[in-house]
């Protein structure tokens, strides 16, 4: 299984995750249409389905020009279908999805948005967070509530530390700038902000990042108290 990272509108990733036996693909939140349709023609792909992680337009922007042009079944969350763009398939928590292409499961992470899931393509442990899970940070209260926030975050950091986390955007600088003032002492954090660096500035991006590595630097995974954490996320939205 192969992994391509797509830079979309500002700041977003979108990811097309390929099963190299056939060239069948899907697209984890296609913010837009047209980076998507160029390296599906370059690399002559097969797309045959979209993953959308929750409804926010820059996640499903591209949902139905590339369903459109491609025919693609469109999976979302069951919670969620009011919302998707072109959804088809409607996903459950905790449930197992497998045909002969892919397989992943879906984890419920409400906070962002109410409806918001991950998706854990298991037998490669990829780990796809949407806008729950950032690079040293993680996303703001939208619709849910910190408390469900804190409990998404929980669920993620029970998956195996050398998970590979896709997240959906490229914040990873500003968060660790917010991380390294309210937790100047930690080694790992330095150490990773050095690695980041120079992913920027050749111009890479800085997804994936591992568990274990988010478990040592991110300040919001560290963060075992609950009273901690809101202070912290509501510090951030004005960092």
């Amino acid at each position: 299984m192969k992994v391509l990272t797509i830079n979309c509108l500002s700041d977003n990733f979108s990811y097309i995750v390929i099963n190299e036996k056939n060239n069948n693909a899907c697209v984890i939140d296609p913010s837009e249409a047209p980076p998507i349709i160029d390296i599906i023609k370059k690399k002559k792909i097969n797309l045959k389905y979209i993953l959308n992680t929750h409804h926010h337009n820059d996640h499903v922007g591209g949902n139905l020009e590339l369903k459109k042009k491609f025919n693609c079944n469109i999976f979302g969350f069951i919670g969620d279908k009011e919302n998707i763009p072109g959804i088809d398939t409607f996903l459950n928590d905790k449930e197992l999805y497998e045909n002969d292409d892919f397989e992943f499961t879906t984890y419920h992470t409400p906070g962002h948005t109410l409806g918001h899931v991950i998706f854990h393509f298991h037998k490669n442990n990829f780990l796809f967070t949407g806008d729950t899970l950032f690079s040293l940070g993680c996303g703001r209260i939208f619709e849910g509530s910190h408390n469900q926030m804190f409990s998404s975050l929980k669920i993620i950091k029970k998956f195996s530390k050398d998970t590979m986390i896709y997240f959906g955007h490229e914040y990873t600088k500003n968060n660790s700038n917010f991380c390294l003032i309210n937790d100047p002492n930690n080694i790992q954090l330095k150490n990773k902000i050095i690695k980041i660096n120079q992913l920027l500035n050749v111009g890479q991006p800085t997804t994936p990042t591992s568990l274990e590595d988010e478990l040592q630097s991110n300040i919001f995974l560290k963060t075992e108290k609950f009273e901690t954490f809101k202070k912290l996320r509501d510090l951030k939205d004005n960092f």
